[in-house]
């Protein structure tokens, strides 16, 4: 099994940050640190862990704000010199105590704050720690956001349609944002073609969540990004629709050209093995036949109801593909679906009900049955 996340905040990684803390500063008291960013560190989850680690930074540091983030800018190592984030593991995540440390103290000197933060989203991200200065001030974080859209470095423009996002996993809430969702607009209008996909993604992200809370100003904005698009902008307006897609909203599959109901009928729907044990997999094999006497455009996912520990369900959805299909035509599909505990998702016991999605519209195909891990699954 992996080891926790948390364990990535060890007494040895509390050891690195004050050798690299003591050699910006000398006068650092690099043990006095060490035990108290140490003390409970074991009983807490990551987050957690990168509190306690800035509160003692906090302790530690020189009182003065500004003589304080001096001495932490000193002792960042060198910036990402590539475009993704990919590949680095929880590596970047060394730096997650220095934005706390900077949302926590840094409120009352505002510019020399988001300076800092541009420092540390090149190494990590400040997608956190900027929403505690956009909620304070969102006019000043703007005028900075606007000019960080141009900037040369990536990860200082992905910061800008990152930390906007209305919904940002982990993040906390900022009901302006909420409140202001075409101010953000006028930020991702200056991403939409960026040259970087970790830039991309971002936008189409932040649309993405848009679309949850204002529908309406997300399909606006794909609609209009839609006409004459390059590959690249195509991509990001549909990885945007995503959700909408798989929510079966009308005006996002037909923005992605599977508007029309398609006319289709459900067959020879398998499941191997029909009987599977947690931690293991199902294959889900169906036929779509043609009902019609015209080429169909087709997208095709699987809805599973996955029952939960109260014995309540939730749907998951899985992309299976995107076919044309013949007048009269039939075609053979199917999705592997995993049963692996995840940190986001543990199966559990009990009946899963599937339906077929064909461009929105849900096909009942039946279900299978989830055991417990080491019950034996039949074939």
């Amino acid at each position: 099994m992996a080891e926790p996340l948390k364990n990535f905040f060890s007494v040895e990684l509390v050891a690195r940050l004050a050798r690299d803390i003591a050699r910006a500063h000398p006068a650092f008291p690099a043990r006095a640190f060490q035990r108290d960013a140490t003390k409970g560190l074991s009983e807490r989850e990551l987050l957690d862990r990168g509190k306690l680690i800035a509160t003692a930074l906090a302790r530690h540091l020189p009182p003065s704000y500004p003589d304080a983030i001096a001495i932490l800018l000193r002792s960042l190592g060198e910036p990402r010199t590539g475009d993704e984030n990919l590949g680095e593991g929880m590596a970047p995540f060394f730096y997650l105590p220095h934005t706390i440390f900077v949302a926590e103290h840094g409120l009352d000197n505002f510019d020399l704050s988001l300076r800092a933060q541009v420092e540390l989203t090149k190494r990590f991200t400040a997608e956190f720690s900027i929403r505690h200065f956009i909620a304070k001030d969102p006019e000043r974080c703007w005028t900075a956001f606007a000019r960080w859209a141009r900037d040369t470095n990536p990860h200082v423009r992905r910061l800008v349609s990152e930390g906007t996002r209305i919904r940002l996993p982990w993040g906390m809430r900022v009901p302006w944002l909420d409140r202001n969702p075409h101010r953000i607009v006028e930020l991702l209008e200056l991403l939409a073609d960026d040259p970087a996909p970790v830039v991309r993604r971002s936008v189409a992200n932040n649309l993405n969540d848009l679309g949850k809370l204002h529908p309406a100003v997300c399909f606006e904005v794909c609609e209009r990004w839609l006409v004459d698009a390059p590959a690249e902008r195509r991509a990001l307006v549909e990885h945007a629709l995503r959700h909408a897609i798989k929510r079966g909203e009308a005006k996002a599959l037909a923005l992605v050209g599977y508007g029309t109901s398609a006319k289709v009928a459900l067959e020879a729907v398998e499941f191997s093995p029909p009987v599977v044990a947690i931690g293991g997999s199902v294959a889900i094999t169906f036929a779509l036949r043609s009902n019609s006497s015209r080429r169909q455009s087709l997208l095709v996912d699987l809805a599973v109801q996955f029952v939960k520990a109260r014995g309540t369900t939730a749907t998951k959805v899985f992309k299976v593909n995107r076919i044309e299909l013949e007048p009269r035509a039939r075609a053979q599909l199917g999705a592997k679906v995993s049963l692996a505990v995840h940190t986001t998702r543990k199966p559990n016991p009990g009946a899963h009900t599937v339906e077929v999605l064909v461009n929105g519209v849900s096909l009942p195909a039946g279900s299978f049955m989830v055991v417990a891990a080491g019950a034996r699954a039949k074939r």
